[in-house]
This record gives structure tokens, C-alpha cells and sequence, in this order.
């Protein structure tokens, strides 16, 4: 997949960073630590902060009306610089869709390289343009700085009715789990680095990355979803063990996981990521998953670059969701339920 005017662009320009995409995010874990000492809001108007651990911050200023607030960027993932900038902002977009909102303007983030040509920025910048534009939001700005690495990414701010916020909390057992996206984006990426897939695998990949969350957010509005999280860089073991909480477990049938064309195979041939294998220890004690094998695993702890959205609902409305969500995003599916918590696992794999 090639992006306008990519002959321009030298080759390797991103390959020195040292991570990419979502796989670069500091562990919820570790961030937790240094969180817990931050003076904590007083004001009643922040309905979600940062002490929830959703994907966006709400601010009600009148009751009818708040604002939903996200910022994310990172380092790239692809070798071309319009494509990178499609998904870093389509990435940042989804943390908007995912509580519920809708985008109404974007201040880019860039960190940029001396050495590197402009051309590559200009790239970056118009490919996170026009899915901006695609999701009917408006670029009013942003900041930029020199780094080593290049960055990308966007502050967004959104829109919501407080009475229809998602939180990534809320789901109620005998509910069923819908993820819009397939896995697999870390594996194929990865993989990708040292030529071990094919061309129409990595157009797959980047094909889902830079497809926005607008679509399934806009049709599951229609329907009863009670919690809501985008799949990005702790995976979805990561994502779906935050929805599940204290109380709840999330059983997942792998066998209804949809998958993106290679990333088994590369989890097979051991071209995982060190954002999985962060996963995996940051999870220890808190998933099952002993009935896959350790490449099945792999797909479980994958960090997705601009994954798709898991929401739960009741199993009532689940299959006439998935049906309308397959015209705009046809890798959607029904991957689990939502039980009691019977003991400390938050979610299990079968």
C-alpha cells in the first residue's frame, strides 16, 4: 500500500525507532504508580478522568452537552509516512468514538527529525488530514518539535450527551462482547520489518489500521452498549481485563476471534513483539488462557495500532448489530460474554 507521492520518501527513514504505533505505550501498570500520587479534580463537571482508566476524559458544560477530551501519538510502525499518518490519527480519533462521541477538532503532535526531509512531515501531516476531514472534524493547529524519532498523533476534542457516555466499565453478566476490528496489526507489522509477509498481508493490516471507528461507533449508537473500550496497545487481553473490572470475567471463544491473514503464521514462526511479551507480564494472574497454544497467545497479547472497538451489550441485540456493523467494518463479530467473577481471572480464552 502506497501513499501519494511515497517515491519521495528515503528509504528506512523510520526503521531506527526503537518501537512503533501502540506497541510503544508505557504499561497500565507502571503508569498507575506514578498516577496514584497526582493531586485529583475536585470539579464535579469532569464526569471521567484519568483515575477510570478510559479512553477519554468527559467535561459536562451544560446538561445536555460535554466535551470529550484524548491525546495520542506515537512513533511509526510503516514504512510509508502517509499511511503512518492516516493510522496515527485514526488511532487518536478512536478514543472519541469509543466513549460514545463524536470529533469536532484535532491539534496535531509532531516530533520531527532535523535530518530527516520536510517532504516525509508533509506526508505524515496530509494523511492525518484527511482522515480528520473523513470524520467530519476539523485541524485547528497543533505543536511541533525536533526530536531523534519521529512522532505523530493528535489532541482531540469531541462531543457527547452526558447521559450517553461509554465507559470502558459497565457491563452486566449475560451481556455478549462485539469487537469490530481483527487482530493481529503488532504480529504483521513486526513481521513486515524483515520481509516475512506478503504485500497483500501488510495491505490487510494497514487497511484495518487506517479505517476509522466512526462507522461502528455511529451504528451502535442504536443500540443498548453498556461499556466500550477501543483495542490499541495493551492488547485485548489488556482492553477487555479493564472492562471486566473486579467483579466481572469476559470469556472469550477464540475460535470466533477474527484474525488479519498472516499474524498466526508469524506468531507461529516466533516474529512477536516486545509490546505482547510486556502484556503478558503485565496481565500474569489475571487471564487464562492455557487451553490455546503459545503462538494463539500471541494474538490474545498483541498490541493493535488503531484496533478496533469491544463493546458489551445484551445478547438479544448482538447478532442484528453484527449484521449492520459487517457493511462498514466486515470483520466484526460476537467474541465472548460477559460472567460473574467466580475467581480472580478477569478474562478467560476457551
Amino acid at each position: 500500500m502506497i501513499g501519494p507521492d511515497s517515491p519521495t520518501v528515503p528509504a528506512g527513514w523510520f526503521s531506527n525507532c526503537a518501537s512503533g504505533g501502540c506497541g510503544a505505550k508505557i504499561g497500565p501498570s507502571d503508569l498507575a504508580s506514578l498516577l496514584v500520587n497526582l493531586p485529583r479534580s475536585r470539579d464535579k463537571n469532569l464526569l471521567v478522568g484519568y483515575d477510570s482508566a478510559d479512553d477519554a476524559a468527559v467535561y459536562q458544560i451544560n446538561p445536555g452537552k460535554a466535551f470529550v477530551s484524548t491525546a495520542d501519538f506515537f512513533p511509526p510502525m510503516v514504512e510509508d509516512p502517509f499511511i503512518f499518518g492516516q493510522a496515527a490519527a485514526a488511532n487518536a480519533l478512536s478514543d472519541v468514538y469509543a466513549m460514545g462521541g463524536k470529533p469536532l477538532t484535532a491539534l496535531n503532535l509532531v516530533c520531527f527529525p532535523q535530518s530527516l526531509d520536510m517532504k516525509v512531515l508533509g506526508l505524515i501531516l496530509r494523511g492525518g488530514a484527511e482522515k480528520v476531514l473523513e470524520a467530519g472534524a476539523s485541524i485547528c493547529g497543533g505543536h511541533s518539535i525536533y526530536d531523534h524519532e519521529p512522532k505523530y498523533g493528535l489532541c482531540v476534542t469531541g462531543i457527547v450527551n452526558p447521559g450517553s457516555i461509554w465507559r470502558n466499565s459497565g457491563a452486566s453478566p449475560g451481556e455478549v462482547i462485539i469487537l469490530t476490528k481483527a487482530l493481529g496489526v503488532g504480529l504483521v507489522l513486526s513481521a513486515r520489518r524483515v520481509g516475512e509477509v506478503s504485500t497483500s498481508e501488510y495491505d490487510a493490516a494497514c487497511a484495518s489500521m487506517t479505517r476509522l471507528n466512526r462507522y461502528a461507533a455511529e451504528n451502535l449508537s442504536n443500540f443498548s452498549v453498556s461499556a466500550a473500550t477501543d483495542i490499541t496497545g495493551f492488547g485485548l487481553a489488556g482492553h477487555l481485563s479493564e472492562m471486566a473490572g473486579d467483579n466481572l470475567t469476559i470469556t472469550i471463544d477464540y475460535d470466533s476471534l477474527p484474525i488479519l491473514p498472516g499474524a498466526l503464521r508469524c506468531a507461529e514462526e516466533f516474529l512477536a513483539t516486545s509490546g505482547g511479551q510486556r502484556n503478558r507480564t503485565q496481565l500474569a494472574g489475571r487471564v487464562d488462557l492455557s487451553s490455546l497454544s503459545p503462538a494463539q497467545e500471541e494474538i490474545i497479547y498483541d498490541p493493535q495500532t488503531s484496533g478496533g472497538l469491544a463493546v458489551s451489550l445484551p445478547a438479544r441485540e448482538a447478532n442484528n448489530a453484527v449484521e449492520i456493523l459487517r457493511s462498514f467494518d466486515p470483520a466484526s463479530a460476537i467474541i465472548g460474554q460477559v460472567d460473574i467473577r467466580r475467581d480472580q481471572m478477569a478474562v478467560v480464552v476457551l
